[in-house]
């Protein structure tokens, strides 16, 4: 008698199975998905407004030396906390996993002392202007490529004109801004 009830439990389990794949097989016929011929996703077509609005030149952006006769120091204290994880900002400051920037308006490239500056910027050479140092700021890889300094940089022009005139008060002897043409 245990032999028919085993039999029974086998019996049970295989059409339960045979059940179970019966329905797989006919519920893939029913709601297969329908291949696309091309793969991917069509997009909208541009407005016609759009073309010609993104053909049209960017409006030109305020030349520097505007931008630091209106920059605002203390707004750019409250930018440079983006740098303050990696510099410090005091005389005689310690270097971190950047160098000391206090005086660093007018500097020698990648001349302060005991921080070990990468090839890229060592072959720089020159000081640091307003103008390099904007550029440095708006992208440090596109100023200087090969630079170890792993910033994205800061975009907004008047940001960089506010944290520039906030650099320039860290220094015994400011330099003094560049002339509006």
């Amino acid at each position: 008698m245990d032999n028919l009830e085993t039999n029974k439990f086998a019996g049970a389990l295989f059409g339960t199975l045979l059940f179970v794949v019966a329905m797989n097989v006919i519920a893939s016929g029913l709601f297969a998905p329908k291949k696309p011929a091309v793969p991917g996703y069509d997009l909208p077509a541009p407005a016609e407004g759009a073309e010609a609005a993104s053909s049209a030149p960017a409006a030109p952006a305020e030349p520097l030396p505007v931008l630091l006769a209106k920059a605002d120091s203390a707004k750019g204290q409250t930018a440079a906390k983006k740098c303050a994880s990696c510099h410090s900002f005091e005389k005689g400051g310690p270097n971190k996993v950047g160098p000391d920037l206090y005086g660093v308006v007018g500097r020698p490239v990648a001349s302060h002392e005991g921080f070990n500056y990468s090839a890229a910027l060592k072959a720089k050479g020159g000081n640091w202007t307003y103008e390099d140092l904007d550029a440095f700021i708006t992208s440090p890889k596109k100023a200087v490529p090969g630079t170890a300094m792993a910033f994205a940089g800061i975009g907004q022009a008047q940001e960089r004109a506010d944290l520039l005139a906030y650099l320039r008060t860290l220094s015994d002897n400011p330099e003094p801004l560049p002339a509006a043409q």
